[in-house]
């Protein structure tokens, strides 16, 4: 099956002094990436009223063509992990049943390797979080798995909230709106709980904190008060 719908992202914010909620969960995705040494992570989003899974953010391969293209429900490892709300590691996409080798040519990159992890809120599976043919990473006391797991978690919360802030949006998460302090706080919370594992992790989670500084700078939240 091949992608569809291709929509362009919403603008940025005047002057690029406000980013937008889309730009909250890009940095998440570049984390992973960072994180992992991936050739590409990213993160769909399932579309309330059709079930497709939607391109809502990509860093690396194919980051410059495929946010809002969009694939049909249960298509590819995504969509089993949608599907059954279950993290998937597939070290060999060659022998993978669930790897839907046509949809991934149509994204002009095929890996050999996929790590997926869904993200729940309310007991809902809101989308996913993909990472693609990741490289070797010093191992801390946290597996692949378990770490992806992480960063799945912390954006299905930061999801549920946006969600809220935006009732009847499907997939879209007020793109063009500008991002508050809370949705700052939301990256610092996932770059607090990452500061503390080992390199390159807590390195990535500490540039991640500097960019969150930033953010709470701009809409006047004195930084030692947004920590405390």
């Amino acid at each position: 099956m091949t992608a569809s719908d291709h929509r362009q992202p919403g603008p940025a914010a005047p002057g690029g002094r406000q980013l937008s909620r889309g730009r909250l969960i890009q940095a998440i995705v570049e984390i992973a990436r960072t994180v992992f040494g991936a050739a590409a992570a990213s993160v769909f989003l399932v579309d309330l009223a059709t079930g497709d899974l939607v391109f809502e953010a990509v860093s690396g391969e194919g980051e410059g063509d495929l946010i809002g293209r969009r694939f049909p429900a249960g298509t590819g490892i995504a969509g089993w992990v949608a599907a059954y709300g279950q993290p998937l590691l597939v070290d060999d996409t060659t022998d993978s049943p669930q790897f839907a080798r046509g949809a991934a040519a149509s994204t002009g990159y095929v890996p050999r390797s996929i790590m997926a992890a869904p993200l729940i809120a309310a007991g809902e599976c809101l989308g996913v979080v993909e990472v693609l043919d990741r490289g070797s990473r010093l191992r801390g006391e946290l597996g692949d798995v378990d770490l992806l797991g992480l960063l799945a978690t912390e954006l299905g919360t930061a999801l549920e909230l946006l969600y809220a802030q935006s009732p009847g949006a499907g997939t879209a998460l007020g793109e063009d709106t500008p991002a508050s302090s809370s949705d700052a706080l939301l990256l610092q919370r996932v770059a607090g709980r990452l500061s503390g594992a080992a390199e390159p992790v807590a390195s990535t989670a500490r540039s991640l904190l500097a960019m969150v500084d930033d953010l709470l700078a701009r809409d006047g939240v004195p930084v030692g008060q947004a920590r405390g």
